[in-house]
């Protein structure tokens, strides 16, 4: 990325050297869930490396470059396990990456998954019951000095190459969520940030709908408006209701491209409607730090640095909005929290159908 982004009102990126210094040990761990804006090769690995095919994408990423998780976990020193290597014997002592490509936030992908030997790889609601299930099954607690990150919803709602209806309603996708949340502080987590959605009817897959059938980006980015509305008041009523020492961290990602599409200039960008990547020409443009979206819904990795920068901004926030204490400075590294990596192996692609066996809650959102 060029220099100008020092210059953004949102962040000021020129205090993100100390923030990083800061960042250091704020947290033990790193549990993320979600889809292919997080996922840092779950899909890659379960479709034996042939999903996203990589290059011309980088290393199983849906990008060009690393994704805000890689930026956000070397900022943290931290390096999570992916979700995918659990049953080869990986051991997680940083955390895990549950986010897979594709995954909507109930139990579904938006589209086939060829190769993987599986007809569906996990959404939001499985990739959260993988984390808490073997927990609750084996009568321990979440790590209350890890880092929990939730961003999904944007596959609910985006057009797609395979059978899923996008959702025209909020309903189902805020109730995932709000679901996934709870199910996330039952079992002890403390500190989660929850990620709202970029206007979608901005992305170049929505563009291109939209000449066909005029009004598509319109009615998208009012659905993401009231997503986010949504989204945001049930942070606010969750924060209200959690145990007082449960942190909630809304990171508005929807602010920062709204700054990057009315002074892309000022971030460096030339191009923010149609991306870098073609992949029927197999063509790669040849300045790819200058555009906003790598491929037809995904942000090139100078755009992934600027959400790990806002969320770095954020977790070294000492008095976020909700007016909980930091975690950091009111939890002790825990002594006693097992590693839950033997029980989860056993979920590892072979168990994922445990998303449609909720222990004492509901059925599949969708």
């Amino acid at each position: 990325m060029k220099t100008q982004i020092a210059a953004t009102g949102l962040v000021f990126f020129s205090l993100m050297l100390p923030l990083r210094a800061n960042a250091v040990e704020l947290f033990s761990k790193m549990y993320i869930f979600g889809d292919s804006l997080s996922d840092q090769g779950n899909l890659f690995n379960a479709t034996v490396e042939r999903i996203p095919p990589s290059p011309p994408y980088f290393e199983g990423r849906f990008s060009n470059g690393p994704n805000w998780v890689d930026y956000l976990a070397g900022d943290l020193e931290l390096n999570p396990t992916l979700f995918t290597t659990l049953g080869s014997g990986a051991i997680p002592t940083e955390g895990i990456n549950f986010a897979f490509g594709g995954s909507t936030t109930g139990t579904v992908q938006t589209a086939p998954v060829p190769f993987s030997g599986l007809e569906v790889l996990p959404g939001l609601q499985p990739q959260i019951d993988a984390f808490t299930v073997p927990l609750i099954q084996a009568g321990q607690s979440a790590d209350p000095d890890a880092l929990y990150i939730v961003w999904a919803g944007a596959n609910d709602y985006l057009p797609n190459q395979g059978t899923f209806e996008p959702f025209t309603e909020t309903d189902t996708t805020l109730a995932n969520l709000s679901d996934a949340l709870q199910d996330l502080t039952d079992v002890g987590a403390k500190t989660i940030m929850v990620v709202n959605l970029p206007d979608l009817g901005n992305t170049p897959i929505a563009l291109g709908v939209d000449g066909r059938v005029p009004g598509t980006t319109d009615a998208l980015n009012t659905l993401i408006e009231d997503h986010n509305s949504g989204l945001s008041e049930l942070l606010d009523q969750f924060s209200q209701t959690a145990d007082s020492d449960v942190n909630i961290i809304p990171l508005d990602v929807n602010s920062i491209f709204k700054e990057i599409l009315a002074q892309p200039k000022e971030f460096g960008f030339t191009n923010v409607t149609t991306p870098c990547l073609n992949i029927p020409a197999q063509f790669v443009c040849e300045n790819p730090e200058e555009f906003l979206f790598w491929d037809l819904q995904h942000p090139t990795t100078g755009v992934y640095r600027i959400i790990a920068d806002l969320a770095l901004s954020a977790l070294n926030d000492p008095h976020p909005d909700n007016n909980h204490p930091h975690p950091a400075n009111n939890h002790p590294h825990p002594t006693n929290v097992p590693e839950p990596a033997m029980a989860l192996g056993l979920f590892a692609l072979g168990a994922l159908g445990i998303g449609s066996k909720r222990i004492g809650k509901r059925g599949s959102g969708i």
